[in-house]
């Protein structure tokens, strides 16, 4: 006899960030459409979908990254903690404190180590050394790097291997203490060891921040993240709870794509 798989409802969202009608233009070209999404606090929302589908847009648009691209129009709403990001009064410099981004590809300054941790605490204004060192020292730790770094502080960050300039990387976004952190694709030039390494200091890193992250890797997505976002050709098909969209999704896209039928 077939055993019966339960439906049950989904856990409410403790919501730390919320898009509504959110949409993207690049010149006339639409790549987000009309996108509403909420984030839990302390969870990862996975955003997976095939390449072009609109997902690293859409996660560029948390922390108003776009800003920084010429010709790109964002319409609808973000909010953190039930604050519009979006706005003429609301700096963008302040919201990328507050919701802090690693990219793709490692991409640490040709600086020392310490200085490229210590960077964005400079530009807040932070002058007082001792307090640069604690804090330096403290987002070394939270990304898993402090024990590996620690007598070469002064070094050149370039001189690190693939998987440690990546957690540098992390280490200079956690310094100015965000409450969120978007991952674009973190692993994606990694090796599976420094991969597996990464995926756990995520999963530490979720006691004291929400993570969304950008993943090609349905496995990773699986592994890592508490709800799931679907994208397709720019619209959100289908969020909800990993485990159910791994297992009994609701859309026949969101099968066929995590089964391996297209994209």
């Amino acid at each position: 006899m077939t055993p019966q798989v339960r439906s049950t409802p989904e856990l409410p969202l403790v919501v730390k960030m919320r898009t509504r009608g959110l949409s993207v233009f690049y010149g006339e070209k639409q790549a987000v459409h009309e996108v509403d999404l909420e984030v839990g606090v302390n969870q990862v929302l996975a955003l997976i979908g095939p390449s072009g589908c609109g997902k690293s847009t859409f996660l560029r648009s948390l922390n108003r990254m776009n800003d920084t691209v010429d010709g790109v129009r964002v319409l609808g709403e973000v909010d953190l903690d039930g604050r519009p990001i979006y706005g003429p009064d609301v700096d963008p410099v302040v919201v990328r404190r507050h919701v802090g981004m690693v990219f793709q590809r490692s991409n640490p300054f040709p600086k020392s180590i310490f200085d490229n941790v210590a960077y964005g605490l400079r530009i807040a204004g932070m002058r007082d050394k001792a307090e640069l060192a604690l804090r330096v020292e403290k987002a070394l730790r939270h990304a898993a790097l402090w024990d590996e770094v620690k007598d070469r502080l002064f070094e050149s960050g370039l001189g690190l291997s693939g998987g440690q300039q990546q957690r540098l990387c992390i280490a200079r976004a956690l310094a100015v203490e965000p409450e969120v952190l978007l991952m674009d694709e973190p692993a994606s030039a990694l090796d599976p060891i420094a991969t597996a390494r990464l995926e756990d200091l995520i999963s530490e890193l979720r006691a004291e921040l929400t993570i969304v992250i950008v993943t090609h890797n349905m496995q990773q997505a699986a592994r890592v993240s508490q709800r799931t976002a679907f994208f397709y050709m720019g619209k959100l098909v289908e969020v909800g709870e990993t485990q159910r969209m791994f297992t009994r999704p609701k859309e026949q896209a969101t099968e066929d794509y995590i089964s391996g039928r297209f994209g």
